[in-house]
């Protein structure tokens, strides 16, 4: 049985769209390349066509991976006006001394820190699930832990 892929309403429409892409305008590409490629004769020693191949085969695997999210998919909502953090919030915390951040706990699959969202599986997802506004949090990693005070909740 697969499992449920949790994701966010714009992370499934971001998969829909990378998944139309790949399968409507990459593949036909490199189909392209690997034929012209092919035309150039012996196939053993011919790098064009094995770097089509290989590109081709990540691109597969991609494509694969995307419609397992979209037939998987679980929409996680934005909470209501609730006082905890829970999947879809957005917090905002403190660690002592350093700048406030900001993050949107969402599925592991759009996961992605640096544009400011982290999985419910993460370490910080994990601390963070469950507390509300002015709470002090230990987020433990497999290298050390830390405090963080969550400051604010959208």
């Amino acid at each position: 049985m697969a499992e449920d892929v949790h994701i966010t309403p714009e992370g499934l429409e971001a998969v829909r769209k990378e998944h139309e892409e790949l399968v409507s305008v990459r593949r036909p590409a490199i189909a392209s390349k690997i034929k012209a490629a092919r035309e150039l004769g012996d196939l053993s020693e011919n790098f064009e066509y094995h770097a089509a191949k290989n590109e081709q085969g990540f691109m597969e695997a991609r494509i694969n991976e995307l419609e397992q999210i979209i037939k998987n998919h679980v929409l996680i909502e934005k909470p209501g006006r609730s006082e905890l953090v829970a999947m879809g919030s957005t917090v905002r915390f403190r660690e002592d001394g350093e700048d406030e951040e900001m993050y949107r706990i969402v599925g592991p699959a759009e996961a992605d820190p640096k544009a400011g969202r982290v999985s419910y599986e993460s370490a910080l997802g994990k601390a963070l699930i469950g507390h509300r506004v002015g709470d002090e949090v230990e987020i433990r990693t497999p290298n050390a832990s830390y405090r963080v005070r969550i400051v604010g909740l959208d």
